[in-house]
């Protein structure tokens, strides 16, 4: 009788051992495909863009350089198709605004996070909003 307890024992501590080893080693490997399914950002510079801004204190300008990073290289594609109305957006968005609401640092996040929900918007009524992850500011300068 104490002969089957242990071997009972022995299976059953195997068998939980085995259960454990298995389910740690597949755990390990799921998030190994989670780190290989996810793609590299993809950037897309946008060319210069110099605005008059609204008049304060005379004659202001401003002059940025944006970069966009993207999801995909299909949606850099499509953003480079429509980049003649993309940069319609953006010049008036950025002529509307004045330089002493840019000039800090909260009014560049705010200025950032229109562009991007400008830029963002559907290129056509058959389309979806673009896949753009953020919107980097690789220049900017107010005179």
């Amino acid at each position: 009788r104490k002969l089957t307890l242990i071997i009972a024992s022995a299976v059953l501590l195997l068998g939980c051992g085995g259960g454990g080893a298995f389910w740690y080693l597949n755990r390990a490997q799921d998030g190994m495909e989670v780190q290989v399914k996810q793609k590299p950002p993809v950037f897309v510079n946008l060319e210069t863009f110099t605005v008059n801004l609204q008049s304060e204190y005379g004659d202001q300008h401003l002059q940025t350089n944006l970069t966009l990073k993207m999801e995909d290289a299909t949606a850099a594609d499509l953003i480079k198709l429509h980049m003649p109305e993309i940069r319609n957006r953006v010049l008036l968005l950025l002529s509307s605004k004045a330089a002493s609401q840019i000039a800090a640092v909260d009014g560049k996040r705010k200025l950032a996070a229109e562009l991007l929900a400008e830029i963002r918007q559907p290129l056509s009524e058959s389309r979806s909003e673009l896949a753009i992850q953020s919107l980097l500011f690789t220049s900017f300068v107010v005179q």
